[in-house]
């Protein structure tokens, strides 16, 4: 008996990394991938795969664009700048869902992720997460280098995960860096990069440096939002960012974080002497 072809994945992608990486190893899986590219968001990579260009506003294009490449799930992956509503071009079906879109957004990014999710799934299709299309993507549990925290260390990375967890839980950021016992910096929309790069302003003895490494960089997904689509990132940039401004290391929540080319990743981060570390939620 012959066996029925899984449906196509459909990656509704922004930009960065992320889309990519979820699109190689679903293919890699012997899946079927078809990109729908947001215009201003995503990326060259696209044109590697089955893909349409459409704008946030065109909604019933995506919609048609989806079904008739025969995704049954939908994914969102990527940056995207949080849209100018007022900017936007929309279609007959935009227009009617906007309202509930707009109404979510000023609750937050999570509220207004979930209120996207909604208007696929009110389509007949099944949104899914990052961790369930690749899950080789998902960040394991424990020591991944040659590196393992010292004691000191592990306390930071535990209260980093303290304040990770109290934050997300206000919808604020997923993303901490601890020295010490010392919070240097949090992540609120300005995302985890530049969070990083602000602990460089910081005098000397708050922070680590490349001869004496100090502190922890740590990342966890928001307690209140949808894993579908928000999981956290680290990639091999992530790595370099950390050890330039002294970090001894970064932690991740196993299961709850994504790591974008883990091989590459682990031997950055062995070569400039951080530790990488999956902890249990």
């Amino acid at each position: 008996m012959s066996q029925v072809p899984q449906p196509a994945l459909g990656i509704v992608a922004g930009g960065g990394e992320l889309p990519l990486a979820i699109a190689e190893s679903v293919r890699e899986s012997g899946r079927e991938v078809f990109v729908l590219a947001l215009l201003g968001a995503a990326d060259e990579w696209v044109k590697s795969y089955p893909h349409e260009w459409a704008s946030l506003g065109e909604v019933n294009k995506v919609i048609k664009a989806l079904r008739a490449h025969n995704c049954g799930d939908v994914l969102l992956a990527g940056k995207l700048a949080r849209p100018k509503f007022s900017e936007i071009k929309l279609d007959v079906k935009g227009v009617l869902v906007a309202p509930r879109v707009i109404a979510a957004a000023r609750k937050g990014d999570d509220a207004l992720l979930r209120a996207v999710v909604d208007v696929f799934e009110r389509e007949g299709f099944s949104a899914v997460g990052a961790a369930q299309a690749a899950p080789g993507l998902l960040a394991p549990l424990g020591q991944m280098g040659r590196m393992a925290p010292s004691g000191e260390c592990e306390e930071d990375v535990a209260a980093a995960f303290r304040i990770v967890r109290a934050m997300g839980a206000l919808d604020i950021g997923q993303a901490a860096v601890v020295c010490d016992g010392l919070t240097l910096a949090v992540e609120a929309a300005e995302g985890t990069d530049a969070m990083i790069a602000r602990v460089a302003s910081l005098p000397g003895h708050l922070r680590g440096t490349s001869t004496k490494r100090r502190g922890v960089l740590a990342k966890a997904p928001k307690p209140i939002q949808d894993r579908k689509t928000d999981l956290p990132v680290i990639g091999v940039q992530t790595v370099q960012n950390a050890a330039a401004v002294g970090l001894a290391g970064i932690a991740v929540e196993a299961g709850g974080a994504l790591i974008l080319r883990k091989r590459a990743v682990i031997e950055e981060a062995d070569k400039l002497g951080l530790f990488l570390v999956g902890v249990a939620p």
